[in-house]
């Protein structure tokens, strides 16, 4: 007999996975210990699990799915054949209609106005302080993208407003926003990319208690520091309205002792890394609960659990250290909204993760 935890690990099947197939009468284990409720599984029960976690992530139904494994080790595959070719034909028609719909929004791209050519003519020069821009560039340092197909989030936005100065990064998973005061500057709304090189460049810069004069004119983006400075090309593309994209419902909030969290977390359990991937890196998946006393957990199991989330657990931690405080505050909302990540004495720094799947 095989443990869940076996055949997790030899199936491709994450063990929530399993949890659900078993609950769907998909999978249904060969014993399940009545007292613990421990499931166990025949060894004949892995080729069925392999077999299932090939369906998965080839996206068929449940109830095709159900066949599929019913007809799997009968002596006539006339059914599953058909079923495999049915959901192909599927997933064919599904690529077709999904070319048509973005070949229409390309044309909808192509004929809307390019604000990249008035934005590129734009000019600011400010004055912020060296220490505050560097904690806001380490802040948001992490959640950079390094994607080359997307290369608008391959850097860090600075978003100048007013007498404030925000950096924002993101690479789709996660996303970080931290403001810096700022003065010098009282004409429209500037922004630009910053190249993450670049950006790296002008955090090197930052020491001392003098401030720096950050300088956008045109393409070119330069930070002064004292007799030094770094200076490049801002990135020719637009980035995305952070604004809209940390709207988000409240959630239940609980502080934390960073430390004691993040021991949690590292020593504490994760589930389905060997069914987890992203951008082709497999990761491990830390689920986040709140209890009744308002304190945050790492729990082995969600399945009981209505609000509980699942978060990448390395993203998590980086988003711990990049925070650089000794107490911070998550905000946990539905499962499948942005597990926040907040500073107890400053809410214009704070940093989104997008929530794993724990089921499907």
């Amino acid at each position: 007999m095989r443990s869940i935890g076996e055949m997790a690990r030899d199936s491709g099947l994450g063990v929530s996975a399993l949890r659900f197939y078993d609950r769907a009468g998909v999978l249904v284990p060969a014993w399940v210990d009545p007292v613990s409720g421990y499931r166990w599984y025949e060894p004949g029960q892995l080729d069925e699990a392999r077999v299932l976690a090939r369906l998965r992530r080839a996206g068929m139904p449940l109830a095709d799915i159900r066949l599929v494994l019913a007809g799997w080790a009968g002596p006539d595959t006339d059914l599953v054949r058909g079923l495999l070719k049915a959901h192909l034909r599927r997933l064919e028609r599904g690529l077709t209609d999904a070319r048509v719909e973005f070949s229409a929004l390309r044309a909808l791209l192509d004929h809307r106005e390019n604000p990249m050519t008035s934005s590129l003519t734009a000019a600011a020069q400010l004055a912020v302080p060296a220490q505050e821009l560097a904690a806001a560039l380490e802040a948001v340092r992490f959640a950079a993208g390094t994607d080359p197909e997307l290369p608008t989030l391959g850097g860090i936005l600075f978003d100048i407003d007013g007498e404030s100065l925000t950096v924002v990064a993101t690479d789709r998973y996660r996303m970080a926003v931290a403001q810096a005061p700022a003065t010098g500057h009282d004409g429209p709304r500037v922004q630009a990319v910053v190249p993450l090189p670049l950006a790296d460049a002008m955090r090197a810069l930052l020491h001392g208690t003098e401030p720096a004069r950050l300088t956008v004119d045109g393409d070119r983006v330069s930070l002064e520091s004292g007799d030094r400075q770094a200076a490049g090309q801002r990135l020719g593309h637009d980035f995305p309205d952070y604004r809209r994209l940390v709207q988000l419902p409240e959630g239940r909030r609980a502080r934390v002792d960073t430390a004691a969290f993040r021991e949690a977390l590292v020593t504490g359990p994760v589930r389905g890394a060997e069914t987890r991937e992203q951008d082709g890196v497999s990761y491990d998946v830390s689920v986040l609960g709140v209890t009744e006393d308002g304190t945050v957990s790492v729990q082995a199991d969600a399945a009981d659990t209505q609000d509980a989330i699942g978060v990448n657990r390395d993203f998590l931690l980086d988003a711990l250290t990049s925070a650089s405080r000794a107490e911070l505050i998550l905000e946990l909302g539905a499962p499948t909204a942005p597990l926040a990540i907040r500073r107890p004495d400053d809410d214009r720094t704070f940093s989104l993760l997008m929530p794993v799947r724990l089921e499907d």
